[in-house]
C-alpha cells in the first residue's frame, strides 16, 4: 500500500517537474506577466463640471399689459342655457274626442260616394281617421294593394293637394306603406279629427288630390237626415262636373299619366 502510494508521488512530481520545464521553453510565465500589465485599467481623465443655470418656473407673458388678479365669477353666476324651441300647436291627447259609430259610417258612405264621382282614369281610395292619424304619433297607413300597384317603389316626397289648391309634401315610405314626415302639419292645418273620412286622388305618380269629409258637419245629424241626403247629392252633382271638367283638362294638357306610365 505504501510503495503504491509513493510511486503515484514520484509520478506526479516527475510530471510538475515535466510541465515547468516546458513552460519555460514556450515563455508561458513572460506572456502571463504582459497580459497582466495590459489589462490593468489605465486612469481617466477628470471631466470639467458645468455649472447649471436655475430653471425659472414663473408664469410667461406676452403681453405688455400690468398683470392683475384672476377675475372672480363667484359674484355673478352661470346663465343657463336655453336652446331654441319651435312654437307649434300641440294638441292635448288627455282630451281626445272619438267619433260615434253611426257619424264615423255615415262619413266614410258621403266619401264613398264623392270617391265614385271622380274620374276612374286617376286610382283614388277613401282613409278614415284614428286618433293614431290626427294625434300622437300622426302616422298614416295607406292601402297595401294601392302602394303596391300605384306608389312608388322607394322612399319619396308626396305632394297633397288640398280643395283650396294648396300643396304640401308629406314623406311616403315604402317599407312601411304610409306617409310619415309632413303628414302631421297636413292633418293640424287641416283640422282633422277622429272619423273624418278623407278621399286620396293620385293625379300624377307622387301628387295625391285629397278630400275631407267632416265627421262633425251638420249634415251628420240625424233628425234631418233625407234632407241633408238631398243637399248632398246635389253637392256631390257639382263637384263632379268640376272634377271631370278637372279631369279633362288634366288630359288634354298631356301632363299627368295614371301611375306614371304611358
Amino acid at each position: 500500500m505504501v510503495e503504491s502510494e509513493l510511486s503515484y508521488e514520484q509520478i506526479r512530481l516527475k510530471r510538475v517537474e515535466e510541465n515547468k520545464k516546458r513552460m519555460g521553453e514556450l515563455n508561458l510565465n513572460k506572456l502571463a506577466q504582459s497580459l497582466r500589465v495590459s489589462s490593468s485599467p489605465k486612469p481617466s481623465p477628470s471631466k470639467t463640471r458645468t455649472m447649471r443655470m436655475p430653471v425659472d418656473f414663473s408664469e410667461v407673458r406676452r403681453s405688455s399689459r400690468a398683470k392683475g388678479p384672476p377675475p372672480s365669477y363667484k359674484e355673478f353666476g352661470l346663465e343657463p342655457l336655453e336652446r331654441p324651441r319651435r312654437s307649434y300647436q300641440r294638441r292635448d291627447l288627455l282630451n281626445r274626442v272619438y267619433a260615434s259609430d253611426e257619424a264615423r259610417v255615415y262619413a266614410v258612405d258621403r266619401a264613398e260616394k264623392l270617391q265614385s264621382s271622380l274620374d276612374p282614369e286617376f286610382p283614388s281610395f277613401v282613409k278614415p281617421m284614428l286618433q293614431s292619424h290626427v294625434t300622437g304619433g300622426f302616422w298614416l297607413g295607406l292601402p297595401l294593394r294601392f302602394c303596391k300597384t300605384h306608389l312608388p317603389k322607394r322612399d319619396e316626397w308626396m305632394t297633397l293637394v288640398d280643395e283650396e289648391d294648396e300643396e304640401f309634401v308629406a314623406k311616403y315610405l315604402v317599407e312601411k306603406n304610409g306617409l310619415s314626415g309632413g303628414w302631421r302639419g297636413f292633418s293640424i292645418d287641416h283640422q282633422l279629427v277622429d272619423g273624418d273620412a278623407v278621399v286620396f286622388h293620385l293625379i300624377t305618380p307622387t301628387t295625391f288630390k285629397v278630400y275631407i269629409i267632416r265627421v262633425n258637419d251638420d249634415g251628420n245629424n240625424d233628425s234631418d237626415v233625407n234632407e241633408e241626403d238631398e243637399e248632398d247629392d246635389i253637392d256631390i252633382n257639382k263637384k263632379e262636373k268640376e272634377h271631370v271638367s278637372e279631369a279633362r283638362q288634366l288630359r288634354s294638357s298631356g301632363k299627368r299619366k295614371r301611375g306614371g306610365r304611358k
